[in-house]
Order: structure tokens, then sequence, then C-alpha cells
């Protein structure tokens, strides 16, 4: 009996197999899939190899969860079966300010790996906007980006090795330093289809001698957007470019009083570090910039409260949308900075057809796109319109050489996109490669690959 053995493994109280308790983790924040089988929360590595044997030998898939954040449905129990928490896997290994860097659990919360660090001088660059509550095994598992991507990379950069429970329950370890093929960067981004993170030493980085903030509005987003990819043609490369339009700025305003302008057509909000002695004539250049393009105010974060102010309410962005409409819909997409004028352009459009509202965060800086759009979950029209537009913003990003995801992954919802982004023979090695690692497809099954009508190009090789 699965319940049994699970239960003789782990005990009693890291064996969830109640009708409630299996409904809380039948869902994640992307939608509702199928209640599993079984939520267990391990403690050690030894109990995820433990469990991932029952479940083999039980004929049960596994789905690895971390706090649920995810915007794709790629810890949605799809086919039932085992789901994974590692929220009792949240502990910091070790922390080697040394040599800086850290082996940490995959439950560890990304925000607690800065703090942890910061009496050392150091910090964890990958900062999604999620950064207070989602974990370090998630990231992992969507190669998260954030605001600071555009200096600091995302999360595979910042990766220097992993420790797996296969799909045998076997354990292995991967690290950068070894020759031969980059296993590490393969399992980054791999949303647990390839194996199950048990543990990561990941990079810090040593923190900046200053760092300044600063807010310009502009008439319209796509004055805003010029400016963005000016200043980066200038060889400047802040450590953030966001950009929020009216109705994101309104909302966040209302919501955080962080102070963000309600009457300008789009903020820009940037974020350079470095030498305090360089500070001033970045600030300088970047503000002939932005006004040159139209900028109509520049504002300067004096202090490090003004600074935490402004941020607050950018990462704050999709908590405020409740003060527009009861639901929303977030999509991720990424185009060439050249062609965000175009991009959001076309959102506007589109939200416009099918009668939504739509309000806009993102990364400027790298392209990476964050529509929002606004509709009512009781109204079924109001549901199909935000379907519709959702995909039709995936075509426009495509039209214009982007692609389907920036850094939320691809998950359940957005795996029939892949044929629209890849070849045929594109998905068959792709398929290949998992079935390596996981030839039954016992691994967190139905994400990353599009089935039903177009499966025969990710069909299990013989």
């Amino acid at each position: 009996m699965l319940a049994q053995r699970l239960i003789d493994a782990l005990g009693a109280d890291a064996v969830k197999m109640q009708p409630e308790d299996l409904a809380v983790y039948s869902f994640d924040a992307y939608t509702d899939g199928s209640a599993p089988s079984a939520v267990v929360l391990p403690a050690s590595t030894n109990d995820v190899s433990a469990v991932v044997k029952i479940a083999r030998e039980c004929g049960e898939p596994i789905v690895p969860r971390g706090a649920g954040t995810g915007l794709c449905g790629g810890a949605v129990p799809i086919e039932g079966g085992i789901v994974i928490s590692f929220a009792r896997m949240n502990r910091i290994l070790e922390l080697d300010a040394a040599r800086r860097r850290a082996r940490v659990q995959p439950g560890v919360v990304n925000l607690g790996v800065s703090t942890a660090a910061a009496p050392f001088g150091l910090f964890y660059a990958p900062d999604p906007s999620s950064q207070k509550t989602s974990t370090i095994g998630g990231n992992v598992a969507t190669n998260a980006g954030g605001p600071h991507c555009l200096s600091y990379g995302t999360t595979v950069n910042h990766v220097l090795g992993l420790e797996v429970v296969d799909e045998h329950g076997e354990v292995f370890k991967t690290s950068i330093d070894r020759p031969g093929y980059d296993l590490t960067a393969a399992l980054v981004g791999s949303e647990g289809t390839l194996g199950i993170v048990t543990s990561a030493w990941i990079r810090l980085m040593k923190a900046p001698e200053a760092v300044r903030v600063w807010l310009a509005t502009f008439p319209d987003v796509e004055s805003a957007s010029d400016a963005v990819s000016s200043i980066i043609a200038a060889g400047i490369v802040p450590t953030a470019l966001e950009m929020m339009d009216a109705v994101m700025a309104r909302a966040v305003e209302a919501a955080f009083h962080a102070g963000y302008p309600t009457d300008a057509g789009a903020v820009l909000l940037v974020e350079h570090a470095g030498f305090e002695d360089d500070m001033d004539a970045y600030e300088r250049e970047i503000e002939r910039i932005a006004k040159e393009h139209g900028a109509t105010t520049w504002r300067a974060a004096r202090s490090q409260a003004e600074r935490d102010a402004l941020w607050a309410g950018r990462k704050g962005a999709a908590g405020a949308m409740g003060r527009i409409s009861p639901n929303y819909y977030l999509q991720d997409v990424c185009v060439r900075r050249s062609t965000l004028p175009k991009a959001l352009h076309a959102v506007e459009e589109i939200a416009r057809e099918y009668k939504l509202t739509v309000a806009n965060v993102f990364h400027a800086g790298d392209g990476n796109l964050h529509p929002m759009l606004c509709y009512d979950k009781s109204n079924p029209k109001e549901v199909q319109a935000v379907v519709e537009s959702g995909n039709a913003i995936l075509e426009t990003a495509i039209a214009l050489g982007g692609t389907i995801s920036g850094e939320h992954g691809i998950g359940y919802e957005k795996r029939d996109g892949m044929t629209r982004v890849y070849s045929t023979n594109d998905l068959a090695t792709m398929a290949r490669v998992r079935d390596v690692f996981d030839p039954q497809r016992r691994l967190n099954p139905e994400k990353l690959f599009p089935t039903g009508a177009q499966c025969a190009e990710v069909k299990p090789i013989v």
C-alpha cells in the first residue's frame, strides 16, 4: 500500500493523504490540476531517494514542488502521483564567504540567501519579484531571472553544482568545474523533468560599493523604450532597467505610496551599481539620454529608504492588481529591445480588440515583457478573451523574433507553444535528452513538451 510504505520510510508526520491536504497541492500560482495520490515533506536527500524508489515500484509519477509561486503550472500534478514538497528542506548547509559560495537545500527562500550573506558583504544576485517567497529549488527549475538579470544574468549563471536524485532514486552530483558535459547547466531550467535537485552550490557576489536608483517619467512607453535601447547602445549596462505603464504605475502607487508619479504615460526605474566615484558621471549620462528621448522628469532616490520604497513598489506590482480587477493573467514573453515599442503597441491593440484592460510591468533592459490582462474569473466570456488574447501575445512575440517565455518556464501552460518556436527535429532532440534521464517520464510528467495531436515529435525512443 502506497500510504503505508511512505509512512514507514518518512514517518506519519511527513506524509499527507487527506483530501483537504491533497487539494492544497493540486494547484500553484498558475491554475488548478489534479489532486495527487500523496504529498510528502522529506527532511533529507535520503528521504527523497526513498520516496522516488517507492514511487517507481508503485508506478506513481513524481512532481517536485517549491513554494508554488510558479506561473506556468510547473508544479501542478497533472497525472496525480506523489508531490514532493521541499518546505522542510530549507536550510543553508554551508556559507563559504572566502570562496563566495553557499550550499543550500531546495526549500531555502531566495531572499534568505542574501540575508544570510549580507554580514559578509555578499549577496545572491538572481532576484525574481517573488524572491520573498520563491525558493532556490524552484528558481533552479525555471532558471529564474528578475530585475537584475540584465547585469548579473539568470540563475544558470550562479549555480556552481547540484546534488540530484535520479528517476531510480540514486544520488549524483554535478559541478561546473568538472570536465565533460555541463550537466549543471542542462539541469537548470529543466523543471524537474531530468532529476530532483536536493541541494545546490550557488555563487555569491560581493556587494557593490555604491548603488544609485533613479526614476524617469515619459509621455508614453514607446519613448521610454527608445531611451532604454539608447542607454544600452551607449555602452552603459545598468544593474536594472524596469518599466511600468500608466495603468500599472497608478495601481502600484495607490497600494504602496512608493513615490511613483500617477500622471505619466510610462515610468522607468533605473539602478546602477559600482564605485562611488563613477556614480555622478553615470547619472549625468543616463539622464541626458533619457531626456533626449522625451523624459519629462528625472528624480534620484536620496536615501536607502527611498530606494527600498521604489523597489518594493516594483516587486509588489502583481499584488497591486487587485485594485484594478478581481483577477489577472500575467503573460511572460521576450523580444529584442529594439522591438519593444512594436511589441507594446501590439499588446495594447490585442487588449483593445478583446475589450480587456492591460497593465504592463517589465524588465525593459532585456526585453522581457509581463503584460497583465485584467478580467473576472466568474465571467466565462472574459476568461475566453484572456486565453485568446494571451495566445495572440505569444504569436506577436514570435513574429517579432522573440520567444514564448522569458523567465517563468514552460510548465504545463505553454508546452503546446513549443511547436511555434522549435522544429520537429529540435523537439525530438530535446526529448531524447529527457529520455536518457527519465525514459518512463515519471518525473514531472506533462511538462515542457507538447502532447495530444503534436506528440509525434516527442515520442519516446525505442
